[in-house]
């Protein structure tokens, strides 16, 4: 429920970054954004008093630099292709990430979860169609967007495999993860496009607003609940849910940006909820009958090594 709160919550991001951003301005935006999450996060790092047990510091540096990586990608090839085009192309990360899970941990889902991932992309190019504008030819943006997904694909998995079971604090890893993309950002927005301070300047209450809610809302309390459930559960499960983020753009959308919705884009709709809903179900009883492992760690950093076997062994 999280995940699917999450999605929604990226979903509305769109609106609310479309008042704020130009051409010029995204390196100084996404500067601002995550400067501010960085700050913002600062509580969660210092709750904590435990010691921060080896590798927890180096872990999040490194996702923070692939989360600064798929920023880049993602918005400079929206820049240069479709709406629809860049919607579809990134919702394959639904595809690539058990992919790439099923490659890493060398256990491969069952086939009913790939086809509910194909009826989940299908619903999302269906989406795409009703937008208005339509698919377009290929362009340098459409490569960029795929690297971006395919990059996303790595983000979840790497992040599942360098945390889950490990005594690590889900915030600080989280805000050093986000201090790091705010570093990047920064660092670049002094080389490319207007400076953030003059970025800064020139917003007004609504354009704050806004950017607060990127920051607060999209960035603290998304990739939080996105870093405490991919150490309790699968990155492919992850992937999915997540990936129910175009049909919540869509009702936003539709609520307050005056969208409309024709018959393909309903029948998009319908696929995305049941390929969704499908291939969450396969992958719960795909982990039940033993066949993957999840490390959970509890609040207090212990940490849990549950598998079909070890929950046979506790019961007994």
């Amino acid at each position: 429920m999280l995940l699917l709160l999450v999605a929604a919550v990226w979903g509305s991001t769109y609106l609310a970054a479309k008042g704020i951003v130009t051409p010029g301005t995204v390196v100084a935006v996404l500067a601002l954004r995550f400067a501010l999450t960085a700050v913002a996060m600062v509580p969660f790092s210092l709750r904590s008093r435990a010691p921060r047990p080896r590798g927890e510091t180096a872990a999040g540096v490194l996702l923070g630099l692939v989360l600064a990586t798929i920023l880049t990608f993602e918005t400079y090839g929206i820049a240069h292709t479709s709406a629809t085009n860049a919607g579809l192309i990134i919702s394959l990360t639904i595809v690539m990430t058990p992919l790439l899970e099923s490659v890493v941990g060398r256990s491969w889902l069952p086939r009913a979860f790939f086809a509910a991932t194909a009826v989940t992309v299908l619903g999302v190019a269906l989406l795409a169609s009703g937008s208005g504008d339509g698919f377009s030819a290929p362009a340098l943006g459409d490569w960029l967007v795929l690297v971006a997904a395919a990059v996303r694909a790595v983000h979840v998995v790497l992040m599942h495999r360098r945390t889950a079971g490990r005594a690590y604090d889900s915030g600080r890893l989280t805000h050093v993860q986000m201090t790091t993309a705010a570093g990047v950002f920064v660092l670049a927005s002094l080389a490319v496009g207007e400076p953030p301070t003059v970025v800064a300047a020139s917003f007004g209450a609504a354009q704050w607003a806004a950017l607060v809610y990127l920051a607060l809302v999209g960035t603290v309390f998304a990739f939080a609940v996105q870093m405490w459930a991919v150490r309790r559960t699968s990155g492919s499960r992850v992937s999915l849910l997540l990936g129910t983020e175009p049909l919540w753009a869509l009702v936003v959308g539709l609520a307050l940006g005056g969208d409309r919705l024709g018959p393909a884009g309903v029948v998009g709709a319908v696929l995305v909820v049941v390929g969704t809903a499908w291939g969450q179900g396969v992958e719960q009883r795909h982990r039940a009958a033993g066949g993957g492992r999840i490390g959970r760690c509890a609040p207090d950093g212990e940490t849990v090594r549950s598998s079909a076997r070890s929950r046979r062994v506790l019961r007994s």
